[in-house]
């Protein structure tokens, strides 16, 4: 069975340096980079079946997005931000020294690999984006941010374990032990040994500031963003997802890098991409 070695590489922001954690799968000599990130509240082990599946091909990288699972938390929240987490990602690609990247980005992840690939002289050969693009409904960001950053404590793992399954439900149908999985990855013991989210609730700080105008503006730069990428682009989208419409992806598929375009029925945001069709998905685009 193939191990995946935890390192960390020392990263900055406008207050310091933190370190950012990362998961690399495979042969740490191969040049052949999958980049794997993943979503708001989630974190790098959520891609241990994946990439241990591509790890025959890839060298896949997971890491920790600043805040999240291993990595550091940052002094001050307002800069969990998008450019903060490019800039982290290409301190990561330096450390990693692959003259090319292939890119897997789950919602947020997928909002760092746009922001990657936008720029000239980028890196990234191709990109997955898992259900997110080059719009984000704003119902579903409302959502999100009912619970994101909520400061919650369980007494027991079964009892947080059933919190995670319950936010987590347009993930799809999952096994109990894929569940149970899914929620391990998010959940740590506090030094009381209550149970609380494996993040710093301050990610939602910058989520919360939000206005009608920055959105507005943030709106347009994300449709720029995408627009301006140039690399072979694949969206997978969930077939009820209520953050990537159907109508937004489509549109995906006409500007831009026009992506290619695959949907998973039953399945809201965002696909896990932990069962061997989704998996298969993943291996076609990259290995194509």
């Amino acid at each position: 069975m193939t191990i995946p070695h935890l390192k960390s590489v020392q990263c900055v922001s406008p207050v310091g340096l933190h370190n950012m954690a990362y998961k690399q799968w495979g042969d740490p000599h191969n040049p052949n980079v999958l980049v794997c990130v993943h979503g708001l509240a989630r974190v790098s082990d959520d891609f241990d079946v994946m990439a241990r599946e591509l790890s025959d091909v890839y060298r896949v990288v997971c890491p920790d997005v600043v805040g999240r699972g291993r990595s550091d938390r940052l002094r001050d929240p307002r800069f969990y931000v998008l450019p903060q987490y490019v800039s982290d990602m290409v301190t990561l690609l330096a450390r990693l020294d692959a003259e090319t990247v292939d890119w897997f980005g789950t919602s947020m992840g997928g909002l760092i690999g746009m922001g990657l690939a936008s720029m000239q002289g980028n890196p990234v050969r191709k990109l997955l984006l898992n259900d997110v693009g080059s719009a984000v409904n704003p119902p579903a960001l409302a959502r999100i941010g009912e619970y994101l950053g909520k400061l919650v404590r369980f007494a027991s793992f079964d009892e947080a374990a059933h919190y995670i399954k319950a936010i987590s439900a347009p993930f799809g149908p999952h096994t109990d032990e894929e569940w149970r999985k899914l929620a391990a990855d998010a959940l740590r013991q506090d030094h009381e040994g209550q149970w609380i989210l494996h993040y710093d609730a301050g990610i939602a700080v910058p989520i919360k500031a939000m206005t009608p105008e920055s959105m507005q503006r943030d709106a347009a730069l994300l449709e720029a963003t995408y627009d301006a990428i140039t690399c072979k682009t694949l969206v997978v989208r969930g077939a009820e997802s209520d953050l990537l419409t159907l109508k937004v992806a489509q549109a995906m598929t006409q500007r831009g890098p026009k992506a290619a375009l695959v949907e998973i029925p039953g399945v809201g945001h965002a696909p896990t991409f932990v069962h061997a069709g989704q998996i298969a998905i993943a291996r076609d685009f990259f290995e194509s």
